[in-house]
């Protein structure tokens, strides 16, 4: 019995060492892209090909620290950058793989340009245009100092 409940204890400790991975930027770099038509928008755009590494990812809890960004006036797009606003891929910069979209289940607190770190579901979009490659679900977040 004994026995038994060290196995446990060692089980469940192994397991919520699991519960939650940090990753970094250069995690989710490992992706190519190609250029491919999407028909119903009559457009090229560019096509993600994730690595291995980066697709043993999909699905996992994650945390990664970026600077925030409100990126919609009503406040519904929201997105975690490895750059500030002025230096992200938006603005010429750096590629998509900087940036992630953050679905949070209430609107965030956070300011523009706010460094913080967030936890989430990591989801792995390639062929729905209208939102980001890499995609956080159930996201909370806090100040990283």
């Amino acid at each position: 019995m004994k026995n038994n409940i060290i196995l446990l204890f060692i089980a469940l400790s192994t397991l919520t060492g699991f519960a939650q991975k940090k990753i970094t930027w250069e995690d989710l770099a490992d992706i190519r892209y190609e250029e491919k038509y999407f028909p119903d928008y009559d457009e090229y755009f560019l096509y993600p090909y994730f690595s291995d590494s980066v697709k043993a990812l999909e699905g996992q809890k994650v945390t990664i620290t970026g600077f925030f960004l409100d990126m919609d006036p009503n406040g519904e797009l929201f997105v975690l950058s490895k750059t500030p606003f002025a230096s992200c891929f938006f603005c010429g910069k750096s590629g998509p793989e900087t940036a992630i979209e953050l679905q949070f289940p209430s609107k965030p607190q956070f300011q523009m340009d706010d460094l913080i770190a967030v936890t989430g579901i990591l989801k792995l979009n390639k062929d729905d245009v209208e939102h980001f490659n890499y995609i956080l679900t159930d996201c909370s977040a806090v100040f990283d100092h």
